[in-house]
């Protein structure tokens, strides 16, 4: 189960309250647990023909409804889900609940998206009710999906090692439809499709980490041309989805000129160096703006048998385009995030190396976004998007986050594992989900964490905000400034060690904001109030960060901080938190799997 340590002290009596919740939430689970085991299953096949002609499948694995659930109408979790030998170089699978049925018979596992009950009240409230496996297509490592769901829109759906993008239906939840399939051929300038912004029109623009499928000069279809040094490496591209998963249009991630030598390497060296290797993807349609943000050339973090220590591999810039034409988006600026005040002895640990995120505000007064890094631990804020050379300032060190969750010895920025953020739609909170993968820490110290900021007085700062850390203080202590973020909360989530391999299940890497909220006549409806997040603790295995295949569901209160949801409990073993090392699913006893993008949705028929 994992730890939760919180700065807010919750009365005895609200202790004597949670533990009579969970005593009467086990027989529950338990009555939820045994229908699970003796419920029907109905399968539902659906299928698309590639741009290969050949055929792809996404089959539905039904658990039939316990007729005791209660509430009609319901709300859905999705789990972009990959089998734990999805790892194609990987030495051997770590098993915390013994073998794998799957391993021992020699057949693949399938990779699959889960579909949770996320009703709140539901007696089958954290049960897996569907898995969609996908064919023929295998060890695909399914990676991310879109940020925020909307009623109408599809769900678009990446996997890494197959480079190939699912589009699906889920009009009629918690049954889905496979509508679309972006094959590795459909975008041969780019690979490896890390995350999706979807536009009002449906479609989605997709962040692709890596370089051609092929080295040397690759043509997009805006007529530009870049060479690049082959798959999963430089340079990554910005590619349109349409709703049918056909390329709308493959634009160049990279200047036509050589960007900084001496900031930009590549492995191999390209002609003209370049750090485009996008991962963060957001849109501001009604500012014709789009942000990326450049990680690291990835393939060389995910071969064992490559040692590089360069720190320029780890990217410290972002990207923004003009998509006034939607489905020609123009580069307007790359810029170089600035180097904070924590001298860390290994360069590649500083403040601005491997930039992951960026998250853009929503409200028309703003014009804002904000980026963080993996490696660097911290966050970073412009005020304007829009502006010819944005400016980036560090607004935070996870350091302060660390201090206020009172571990000791305590935890730092350096090498954080900062992943998952994402700004409330009201523009008053940012969440940020950290793995706590510091290599240097042994694995008992080490620890994951989201924490949350209140950052209304940075925007309310306008064009000219003065926050900055730039002091050594202030990576403690949080910004000196007056419109610097206020940390509200941090809670702390460290999973298991264990397995053959010491697998790490540390902290969480990705989430997703609950954005819909039920109304009095039964029905769902989006809100900017966001009271809910949920968390995915799984990484990429093969690149040495696993993670304890749990999902877990945190509670937010602007006035009470954040606390995990103990009622969302896994329905084979009874704790807290869904528990995704388990032997039977719904397709079958297919053994372990390691989920990563999680989103909520809604039925179309259940949403207003």
């Amino acid at each position: 189960m994992p730890a939760l340590t919180s700065p807010h002290r919750r009365p005895a009596t609200a202790l004597v309250a949670v533990a009579v919740l969970i005593a009467l939430i086990g027989p529950l689970t338990a009555a939820a647990r045994r229908s699970a085991a003796s419920s029907p299953v109905r399968v539902v096949p659906t299928s698309v023909k590639g741009s290969d002609g050949k055929t792809y499948t996404a089959t539905n694995h039904l658990v039939t409804a316990d007729p005791g659930t209660g509430a009609h109408r319901r709300e859905w979790l999705l789990a972009w889900t990959g089998a734990e030998t999805a790892g194609g170089i990987e030495s051997a699978p770590s098993h915390r609940h013994g073998a794998s049925p799957a391993a021992t018979t020699g057949q693949t596992p399938p990779d699959f998206m889960a579909v949770i009950d996320a009703t709140k009240g539901s007696r089958t409230y954290g049960r897996v009710v569907n898995t969609v496996t996908l064919g023929p297509l295998v060890k695909g490592e399914p990676h991310h999906m879109q940020y925020v769901w909307h009623k109408g829109n599809r769900v678009f759906a990446g996997t890494m090692f197959t480079d190939t993008t699912y589009v699906f239906d889920v009009a009629k939840l918690p049954e889905l439809k496979l509508t679309g399939i972006n094959l590795s051929r459909d975008t041969p300038c780019g690979s490896v499709p890390d995350a999706f912004w979807t536009t009002k029109d449906g479609s989605a623009y997709g962040s692709y980490l890596g370089g051609p499928d092929v080295s040397g000069p690759c043509r997009y279809t805006n007529g530009e041309t870049r060479e690049g040094n082959g798959f999963a490496g430089s340079p990554g591209e910005l590619v349109r989805i349409g709703t049918d998963g056909r390329t709308v249009s493959e634009t160049p991630a990279a200047i036509a000129a050589a960007e900084d030598p001496a900031k930009c390497h590549n492995a191999p060296a390209l002609p003209k160096a370049s750090c485009a290797n996008p991962h963060g993807i957001q849109a501001r349609e009604d500012l014709n703006r789009l942000v990326m943000s450049d990680f690291a050339e990835v393939r060389n973090y995910l071969d064992p048998d490559t040692k590089l220590t360069d720190p320029t591999l780890l990217r410290n810039t972002v990207r923004i385009f003009d998509i006034a034409d939607r489905a020609r988006p123009r580069l307007l600026s790359v810029s170089h995030l600035p180097t904070g005040p924590r001298v860390d002895k290994l360069p590649a640990f500083d403040e601005d190396r491997m930039v992951m995120e960026t998250s853009v505000t929503q409200l028309p007064a703003h014009r804002g976004a904000f980026a963080s890094t993996m490696a660097g631990g911290a966050v970073f804020y412009t005020p304007d998007i829009t502006a010819r050379a944005p400016k980036w300032r560090e607004i935070f060190d996870s350091t302060a986050a660390y201090r206020r969750l009172g571990l000791d010895p305590p935890l730092t920025g350096s090498n954080a594992g900062s992943s998952w953020l994402q700004i409330t739609p009201d523009d008053r909170y940012l969440f940020q989900a950290v793995m706590g993968s510091d290599p240097r820490v042994p694995l008992k110290q080490n620890s994951g964490m989201v924490f949350v900021l209140d950052v209304r007085k940075l925007l309310r700062s306008g064009k000219d905000p003065r926050c900055s850390i730039d002091r050594l203080g202030e990576i403690t202590r949080g910004g000196s400034e007056p419109d610097c973020p206020a940390l509200l909360d941090a809670q702390q989530i460290k999973g298991g060690i264990g397995g053959p391999q010491g697998r790490v299940g540390i902290g969480p890497h990705w989430g997703a904001m609950d954005n819909f909220r039920p109304g009095p006549d039964g029905y769902y409806r989006e809100t900017d109030q966001i009271r809910r997040i949920v968390t995915s603790d799984y990484f990429v295995a093969q690149a040495g960060i696993d993670g304890d295949h749990k999902i877990c569901m945190t509670d937010f209160d602007p006035a009470r901080g954040l606390s995990l949801d103990l009622s969302f409990r896994d329905e084979n073993n009874g704790t807290p938190c869904l528990d995704f090392d388990r032997q039977q699913w719904p397709h079958g006893s297919w053994g372990h799997a390691r989920p990563h993008g999680v989103l909520f949705a809604v039925a179309d028929a259940d949403v207003r």
